[in-house]
């Protein structure tokens, strides 16, 4: 089987590139501007056997991205990547729209046009697809569509390909009409449920009391709550979030409505039987979301939000709790983007038919 090209932009901690090198895609380059994500991917070489660069993705053009592989324009069959776009993510419903990390969207776009290839893959926030997203989404859209792309647009739910997780994302896929009649469609979503947090993490002991990690799982530890967040969690039980506090536990920018003020689902519990809620880039924090441990007394771990976004058990991770929690919750889960790569291979496959 021919082994298509790829090279992953903005490839953080290696999630995507671990999916798609799974799916028969061989990835020849990755690069970000992230040392920390570089590290990271250098201290995997048994997922992670390719080049990876710490560079910016303007850098890249001009040749610079030509210059590393050594490819010409055209001769790159996929060229994959989630710009970061904070600025349209559900976690940011307030203040200004404008944030700089949303232009690196038009910088991809630029690298695609320079670059070439046969195919290319965009996953980003949903918010990116949205009213305040639209004008840098249809601009993108119109610079690829310029260049000979057609492109397929939609929100895939990372839960309905054996992530267990909600996990909504928009993605994109745009194929060169030059390189064949256009072939691609979207992965077919597994017919069984995904795992359950209890499938995923239920396994695992409590980590240590002393903030240090557990001796036979790296990343799987806590750090020691303040006494009105132990309080919090004491009160909630599995599900529950801010909205189910006492009047008295609530924090201070809550008390005005509990119901309308700010995210109802943090301060909150994960359930057993269900799927986590999206893990982000501060999954490790009780105050940003439903991350409190379905029964323990304390926030989920780096180990357990590594498990819950489908790293290999193995997979490690360099930096402070906080940049690696980031790292892992940025990333595209590798379940995930196994399914993005195997609808890839076929519909490359079918244009060389």
């Amino acid at each position: 089987m021919t082994q298509y090209k790829v090279i992953d932009a903005f490839c953080g901690a290696g999630g995507l590139s671990i999916g798609l090198s799974k799916a028969g895609l061989n990835v020849v380059c990755g690069f970000d501007i992230d040392p920390l994500c570089i590290k990271t991917q250098q201290m995997n070489p048994q997922y992670i056997d390719h080049a990876v660069v710490e560079a910016d993705v303007r850098s890249m053009l001009n040749g610079g991205l030509q210059e590393i592989t050594g490819l010409e324009p055209e001769e790159l069959d996929v060229l994959a990547g989630g710009p970061p776009c904070q600025g349209f993510s559900i976690q940011r419903t307030v203040g200004e729209d404008f944030d700089e990390r949303n232009l690196l969207v038009d910088d991809y776009g630029d690298l695609i046009k320079e670059v070439r290839p046969r195919l290319f893959l965009m996953e980003n926030v949903t918010g990116l697809g949205g009213k305040r997203g639209s004008l840098l989404l249809k601009a993108f859209e119109r610079k690829v569509g310029l260049e000979g792309y057609v492109v397929h647009k939609r929100i895939l739910d990372a839960q309905d390909y054996g992530v267990p997780q909600r996990r909504k994302r928009l993605l994109m896929v745009g194929e060169r009409l030059d390189s064949g009649l256009a072939a691609y469609s979207w992965p077919v979503p597994d017919e069984s449920l995904p795992p359950t947090v209890y499938e995923t993490i239920g396994h695992l002991p409590p980590p240590p009391d002393t903030g240090k990690d557990h001796p036979s799982f790296p990343g799987h530890r806590t750090d020691r709550l303040s006494s009105k967040n132990l309080a919090r969690l004491k009160a909630l039980t599995e599900g529950q979030s801010r909205v189910d506090l006492p009047k008295e536990l609530l924090a201070d920018c809550h008390t005005v409505s509990a119901d309308v003020v700010g995210h109802r689902n943090v301060y909150g519990r994960m359930e057993w039987d269900k799927v986590a809620p999206t893990i982000t880039a501060r999954f490790d924090s009780f105050t940003r979301g439903k991350f409190g441990h379905p029964v323990q007394m304390r926030t989920i771990s780096l180990y357990e939000g590594q498990l819950l976004q489908t790293f290999p058990r193995d997979y490690k991770f360099c930096g402070t709790k906080v940049e690696m929690a980031r790292q892992i919750g940025n990333a595209v889960p590798p379940m995930f983007a196994h399914s993005l790569g195997r609808a890839i291979v076929d519909a490359l496959t079918a244009k060389d038919m």
